[in-house]
């Protein structure tokens, strides 16, 4: 098949790499312009872009995908036989959308109408669900409003943060993208429509939506935890300084009480913090201006101990 690819995080990697293995002829990889990232915001490729050149395929980068020229430079490779998208980050015209002869082929980490937009694996993980996959669609001019072509369901580890979560969509959408161009190309796919009363959405989360609030369920800051990790982060507050949390579990419900960010317990296993319910173990973190560490490290060159802090604003 004659296919444009457009995809630009590091879970749309193992789609077009199955793309290729799959004997696809990849007529052009479309992804987000070279972006400043990372302590030094040095100017950085996208991972699709990375790949695509490792792959030896041509690559566009247009601003604004809806720019007129952009459309044309799409509309120049005709005829297409197909567009897969997949973490993109834009949203694709009808201008495009129309150009393709199957259309075009969205790859989502969520089991739509559930989780819809930017940022489906953190939301699921934050709101503590314990089962989600991944959906192919036909695209529209919505935000993945498509009719569903295929869905395949996973079960979420109860410790599985957003970045392993990522991981094993991203190979399970490759998988599923594959056998999803087969059935269009044979004819035997059956588009199902969402059914939009059931749909919920899944925004970009902003890094100051990451702070604990220690008033809430210790099942909710853990969840927070996992589903912010590895972007944008979850952090609290000790004696005004920044603290990042890496890794937390649920505490052992010892029946030790205190206001809500006390430190309750130290071990070698981590800190054990009061929450609005329960209490949560802080097993990974990184204080401000340092590398990740422990919790127990952190503790002992803290010098907390139980009762001795309040952690937060």
């Amino acid at each position: 098949m004659r296919i444009i690819f457009m995809g630009t995080s590091r879970f749309a990697v193992p789609t077009l790499e199955a793309v290729v293995r799959a004997g696809h002829q990849v007529l052009l990889v479309v992804t987000q312009p070279d972006r400043p990232s990372g302590r030094g915001l040095q100017v950085h490729a996208s991972p699709v872009k990375q790949a695509a050149e490792r792959l030896g395929l041509p690559v566009f980068q247009p601003e604004k995908i809806r720019e007129e020229s952009a459309v044309q430079r799409i509309r120049s490779l005709a005829p297409l036989d197909a567009i897969v998208v997949a973490a993109f980050g834009q949203i694709v015209p009808k201008a495009i959308l129309d150009i393709p002869r199957l259309g075009c082929i969205n790859v989502h980490a969520s089991l739509l109408p559930k989780y819809r937009g930017a940022a489906p694996i953190l939301h699921a993980i934050a709101a503590g669900e314990t089962r989600t996959g991944v959906t192919t669609m036909l695209m529209d001019p919505g935000l993945d409003t498509g009719d569903i072509l295929l869905q395949e369901e996973t079960e979420i580890g109860p410790e599985e943060t957003a970045g392993e979560l990522e991981e094993r969509l991203a190979e399970m959408g490759a998988a599923l993208l594959i056998r999803t161009l087969d059935a269009l190309e044979s004819g035997t796919a059956c588009p199902t429509p969402q059914d939009h009363s059931r749909a919920t959405l899944a925004p970009s989360i902003k890094r100051e939506a990451g702070e604990i609030d220690w008033q809430q369920s210790a099942a909710a800051i853990v969840n927070k935890a996992r589903g912010y990790n590895p972007r944008p982060g979850c952090y609290t507050f000790l004696k005004g300084q920044t603290v990042k949390i890496w890794r937390a579990r649920l505490g052992r419900e010892s029946g030790r009480i205190g206001p809500p960010g006390a430190v309750l317990s130290v071990d070698s296993e981590g800190v054990e913090v009061a929450a609005g319910q329960g209490s949560v173990v802080l097993v990974e973190v990184q204080p401000e201006g340092r590398k990740r560490m422990s919790a127990a490290d952190f503790a002992r060159g803290a010098r907390l101990e139980p009762g001795s802090a309040v952690l937060g604003r």
